[in-house]
Order: C-alpha cells, then structure tokens, then sequence
C-alpha cells in the first residue's frame, strides 16, 4: 500500500475504534487483568493485524471486541465504537444483531464452528434468514452465490453437503461464505489459516484480500504468524504479555521495529530462501526478548556417517479398503502410501514434506507399525521391522521412536512428567525405579527443564514445554531413530525455534537419525540435510536439502515452494501461484493396478518423477 493510501484511510472515520480496553477475569474471588489498556483502530477498507504468540492477549481482545466472553467471570473497561456505536453499552438483544451482521468472525478450527448435523448450505441461509429480510429460496441463492464467489468447486451440488465431506481449507471457505453473507463493515479472522497447510493457506489469504478489495470490507487479522501479516496487513498492532508494545505501519514494524519483543519475533521467524550460503542445518537465533537482540545463527557440526543406512524403506505400500452398502463390498481403496523408497544415515535429518493427505504421516506410522503395512520392508540397523514377532517388535521399538504432533494428546493428564518419561524404561526393563529417576532427572536436562520438574502434570506446562517432554521421553529408551510428526507445527514462532533448537543439538551429542515429517516448508529447508517430496502417496522428488531448494525440478515441489508467505511487506500485493484446486483424491477403484513411475537424475542424489 502505497504511503497516500495509506494516509486516505486514516483520515476516514474508523470502522473499529477500542481505545483503553482492558479486560479481566474472575480468578479466585480477584479480577485479574489479561489484556491492559489496549488502543487502536480500523479504517474503511484496510486491514490491521494484532500479533503475538499464546498468552499475549490477542483471542481475548477479539473476543471482548465480539462480546463473547462470559459475563459472569469477565469484566470489559474502556471503549469500543464499531460505526460510531459503542458496543461495551448495547443491551445483549441489541448485540446479537451486530454479530453476523455489522461485524462477523472467522475462527481457527471450522469444524468447532460448523454444526456436523447440518448441511453446509442450511448453515450460511440461517445467517442470512437471521439478519436479512428475504425467503427461503432467496437465501438458498444467495448462499450459492457465496461459495462460488469464495471459489467452491460445484458449489450448488454441494448444498446439501455436510461439514464432513469438506476438506479443511474448502471449510475454512464456508466459514468465510458465512462471515460475509451479510456483508459486514467489518471482519475479524483469528489465527483463520493456522491450522492449514502452506497451499491452503495461500489460497485463504489470496481470497481474503480478493474479497476485501470487491467489498470494501474491513478486517482485524489475528495470527502469531510474521509471513502471513508481512503479506495482508496494512498495519500491524504487536502484544506482549496483555500490552500492546508496538503499533504502526507494516513496513515500518519490519523494516525499523524498536520494540525488542518485535525484532524478537521478527528474527525467529525462517526465511524460504536463507540457507543458500549453508551446507548443513542451521540453529536459529536465540533472541533475547528484553534486548531484542540475537546471536549469530550457527551451523549444525555434521555427524552423519554415510557407511550403512540406519533405516531403509524399500517399496512400502499402505492401503485403506472402502466399503459400502449393507453388506459391506468393496468398492475402493485409498492409496495412501505407494512404492515409497528411501535411507536415513545415522546423524541425518530426512524431511518427509506435503500437503495434509499426501500420506506423510502414514509412512512414519506404517515405520512404526502402528498401522500396518500391504507391502515394502522397513529394515532397521539390518533387521526388518515386518518380519517381527510382537516381543520382537517390541524389543526394536526401543531403537525407533515417535515424536507427535499435538504432546498434551501424548502425554497422559493423570501422571506426573516423571512417571511419563519412566514409563517406557521399566516397561522396557531398562533398569530400576532408582535408575529411572536418574535417567528421567538426566533426560529432563538434556531438553532444557529441571529435575524437579517431575513431580508436575502436564498441565502446568507450556505447549513448548510439554513438547520437550515428549521428546525427553523418546529419548529415554536411547533410541537410534526418532520419528518426529508435524512435532512443531502447533507451536508459536519462538518456541518452535527453541525446540527445533534442541532437536538439532540432540542429534548432533546422541547421533540421532531424524525422519521429519511437516509441511512447513521454511523449517524443512532450516533443518534438513535431504528432503523427499511426497504428493498422492508417493515421492515424487528426493534429493540433498540445497538441491531440492535450490534446484526444484517437479511442478509439485515449485507449487509448495510458491505458497510460502514471504515475510516482506514490500512483497504484499503479490499474488502467489497458489492454484484454487486441492490436493487430488488417493481413491481409487478396487482393481485399480498404479503405473510404474520413472525417475530422472538431476544431480548427485537428486532425483524426481516423470510423467509416463
């Protein structure tokens, strides 16, 4: 946006004006500030974007702005005026027609918002029947004409559809169909892309800013993400701990941020295109929020040893038959893994890279044996994982372990981290109870905690936390190989820094072999010594990390790389190359027989597939 641009929206007459917002909760009989006399606001047409990471205050001063904390243990001061109206003083009657209607809200998690037992179509016609004077048969056009308009494939088939048949990001656009069917002044998305991949969420921003400028509409972006307010916010309103510390334009924020919470934030953030200048894995930057400064990013010492593969895949395959009809025939299959091939060196990082439903996370799993495989050999320091008894397979498990995605799901609420971390050493029969409460004292240092630590539950600590706990237990059974699913995705920028961090120094004092599994495609290239690009099951690029970033040679590898949000303002109005269709379906008929694939060689151990 231009700086005379920028000027005409502030001198119109905000849309959004908070001013003083403080709000507080009821916590053991004492309210209790979370977000301090926060001030801003939003012109017609622009959009501003409030940033931070978990327990800044951003989601409260949404939801205080929507009015949609509990009245009885939540206590709204200050001021806010939504078109010159203050809502803080509009009995809830009244409020109920300003939701939906003059301001609407677009939330991370669709299938929290979206009712399963209701079709999609029924769900946007009940906003519009609510807030507009007009008949069924109205509503149900106008609801059509709003999934078209949010690029919803057949959108009048797909009436009747419910939530369900949706993929993630097409769910993400009904709820954006339903935030705009009353074409509010003003739209507030919080953390709205998330939980998408990197494509997706192209997709999702491109249409929010192409929706904005046909509109005029307004909007109030929440998200922890630097890529994603480089690429959509006209000004940026940064929060620390319930304060606002910083507040201006966005090129301002990045390019001259004063704030050390800023240019903390702005540095933990990994740049697609950075490691050009590296060979190995880099650490990120520690940056000190006090200061804001940060120490020189450091290569990671290599340890792999190239001699004998300590993992070998060869040809796995995996499967999911579908039935139907009352006696249950087959009628398909999805083909989630296919004829996936590949080595992991002791002291590597191999990146499994793609979209949701590619089958990443299914090879690690079918690795495992959590689920198992139709075909292949999974052979682990010599001896093949498939062939194994269940006390075998038992025995080898402590040689290869699994990192999740989500640890509170991981860890049970029930045990102390000291339990948890000590399970599988006694189950295993590792050593003693004594032993185990070294070795869990010992693990916890490893991973940046304390020993007394142990004796908490998981839920007195942070996301960050409780990640590193998952992988102090993994590595209590000293494993050789660590799966590692989507293990950071769910964190904040700075603590996904800390503990990749820590992963990276592990692996280089243990000489541990990771098997990275993620979409993110910027932290792949930080971390990755080779990466594999998975698309419908199958690799359809492998080769050394600089090769594969620098040198991408399938269509699918470039799409990835496109979709990255860059964070440069200066970039915004660009439009990425980020395609309206998703990933194609891996169903297939029940007789269907997979073509054999052709690989060509680019480089040095770079290959990738070739039509044909």
């Amino acid at each position: 946006m231009t700086a005379t641009e920028t000027k005409t929206l502030q001198a119109a007459a905000p849309v959004l004006s908070v001013q003083n917002l403080t709000t507080s909760f009821l916590v053991d009989g004492e309210w209790r500030p979370v977000v301090r006399d926060v001030s801003f606001s939003v012109a017609p047409g622009e959009t501003v974007a409030i940033v931070g990471e978990s327990g800044s205050g951003k989601s409260v001063t949404s939801l205080s702005i929507m009015r949609l904390l509990q009245p009885d243990s939540s206590r709204i001061e200050g001021r806010i005026t939504l078109g010159g109206r203050d809502l803080l003083s509009l009995p809830e009657s009244e409020m109920r027609k300003v939701r939906g209607n003059d301001v609407s809200m677009i939330f991370q998690e669709p299938m929290t918002s979206l009712n399963p037992l209701f079709t999609i179509g029924d769900q946007i016609s009940e906003a519009l029947l609510c807030h507009k004077d007009m008949s069924a048969a109205q509503a149900k056009a106008e609801t059509i004409r709003l999934l078209e308009k949010v690029r919803i494939p057949s959108a009048a088939s797909r009436f009747d559809e419910y939530p369900h048949r949706f993929s993630g990001g097409m769910r993400q656009r009904v709820m954006i169909a339903m935030a705009l069917a009353s074409k509010p002044k003003l739209l507030i998305a919080d953390e709205p892309t998330t939980a998408l991949d990197v494509t997706i969420q192209g997709q999702i921003l491109d249409l929010i800013k192409m929706l904005q400028d046909e509109e005029g509409t307004s909007v109030l972006f929440i998200t922890h993400d630097m890529g994603v307010v480089a690429e959509i916010a006209d000004r940026t309103v940064v929060m620390y701990r319930g304060e606002q510390v910083e507040t201006g334009a966005t090129a301002d924020i990045f390019h001259r941020g004063r704030h050390p919470y800023t240019r903390a934030l702005l540095s933990a953030v990994p740049v697609l295109g950075s490691m050009q200048a590296y060979e190995r894995p880099l650490r990120f930057p520690v940056v000190n929020t006090a200061t804001g400064l940060s120490d020189t990013p450091v290569e990671v010492p290599d340890t792999v040893t190239k001699d004998r593969p300590i993992l070998e895949v060869k040809g796995l395959t995996k499967r999911f038959d579908i039935h139907s009809g009352l006696f249950g025939r087959l009628n398909g299959r999805v083909h989630a893994v296919e004829n996936v091939s590949f080595d992991l060196f002791a002291g590597e990082t191999l990146s499994l890279v793609g979209e949701s439903g590619c089958g990443k996370s299914t090879t690690g799993r079918a690795i495992m044996r959590l689920i198992e495989p139709d075909q292949g050999s999974v052979t682990v320091e010599g001896r093949d994982m498939l062939a194994l008894d269940k006390r075998e397979m038992r025995e080898m498990r402590k040689s290869v372990q699994m990192i999740f995605q989500d640890p509170f799901a991981s860890l049970n609420p029930r045990m102390t981290v000291g339990q948890a971390i000590a399970e599988p050493y006694l189950e295993h029969g590792m050593g003693a109870p004594r032993e185990a409460r070294e070795v869990v004292a010992d693990m916890l240092r490893k991973v940046g905690l304390t020993p007394d630590m142990a004796s908490r539950y998981p839920h007195e600590f942070s996301g960050g936390q409780r990640q590193r706990i998952c992988i102090a237990r993994a590595l209590a059974l000293q494993p050789k190989v660590i799966v590692a699913d989507e293990s950071v995705s769910a964190l904040d920028v700075s603590i996904k820094a800390q503990v990749i961090n820590l992963m990276l120094d592990l692996q280089q004092s243990l000489n541990l072999a990771f098997l990275f599994i993620s979409h993110d495609m910027a932290v792949v290239e930080r971390v990755s010594h080779r990466v594999a690009v998975m698309y419908l099951g199958e690799i359809v690029e492998i080769g050394p990390r600089a090769a594969v970033f620098g040198n991408p040679q399938h269509d699918y590898t470039r799409k990835l790389m496109a979709a990255v949000p860059v964070p440069d303002p200066d970039r915004r109005r660009e439009k990425r190359m980020a395609a309206s269709d998703e990933l194609k379906s891996p169903i297939r008929a029940a007789g269907y027989v997979p073509p054999k694939r052709r690989y060509q060689v680019a480089g040095e151990g770079h290959f990738f597939q070739i039509a044909g």
